[in-house]
Formats: structure tokens, sequence, C-alpha cells
């Protein structure tokens, strides 16, 4: 998929983050334009139900923002699409370390903490940096 979905992924990200940080169709557009970015759409029963945006640099790929709508989380959707991107190498991804349902999916595929940005969100708070263990 390429920009032709973005609204659709902004729509889904909304959704997801309800209340929270949240991203616009141009800036999908702007992500998606990247070279390496991708993006893997969850379906269920043919309703886009979450995605994964990744962006791959030679062999390491960073996670930029993975989404499961409210109505379809509790059923693998995030553990697959996270492990459907584990196979392009190492992987690593920021998420707020407030985010316990978030770190805990990441921490049951694999992943470890990796260390702390400090004031990475704009609200000022933290994000801890995981890097999966499958290097």
């Amino acid at each position: 998929m390429g920009i032709e979905c973005a609204l659709l992924l902004a729509e889904l990200h909304e959704a997801a983050f309800h209340g929270g940080e949240v991203w616009s169709a141009a800036s999908f557009i702007d992500l998606l334009s990247m070279q390496g970015s991708e993006v893997v759409i969850a379906l269920i029963d043919n309703i886009p139900a979450g995605f994964i945006l990744s962006r791959t640099v030679l062999d390491e790929t960073e996670i930029l923002t993975l989404a499961v709508h409210p109505h379809f989380r509790r059923r693998g959707v995030g553990r697959s699409l996270v492990r459907a991107i584990l196979p392009k190498g190492q992987v690593f991804l920021e998420v707020a370390v407030c985010n316990n349902p978030a770190t805990a999916l990441y921490e049951a595929c694999g992943f470890v903490k990796a260390g702390l940005r400090r004031g990475y969100y704009r609200d000022g708070s933290d994000a801890q940096v995981l890097v999966s263990n499958a290097f």
C-alpha cells in the first residue's frame, strides 16, 4: 500500500490514539513518500482493523507507528502486525513509558529495552527505546 491509503491510516490512527498525538493524512503521505517506508494493513472480514508503518534503512527497521482500532483490540492484530516485519532484520521503536499495553505487546514479541529518550513526545513525556532481540 502507498500514499493512496493515507486517509485510511489517519482515520485508524485517530481512532487508536483518540485524545493523544494523532497524525494527519498529510503526515502519512510524507512518511509513505520516504524511501524504505512500508505499511501493512490488517483486515478482519475485509474491514481495516489496524496497521503498522515501518521504515527500513539497510538492515535496520524502525516501527514508526502501530495502530489497532479499539473494536479489534485483544484479537492478536497488533502481534500479527509486529511479527510481519520482524524478518526485516533488527527492528527498533520508541514507545511512551506510560504505555504499558504497547510495551507488553512488544516484549511478548521479543523486544528488549535499549534506552530512554527524555522529553521525546510533544507533551514532554519520555519514551523508552525497544529493540528486537532477533539480530
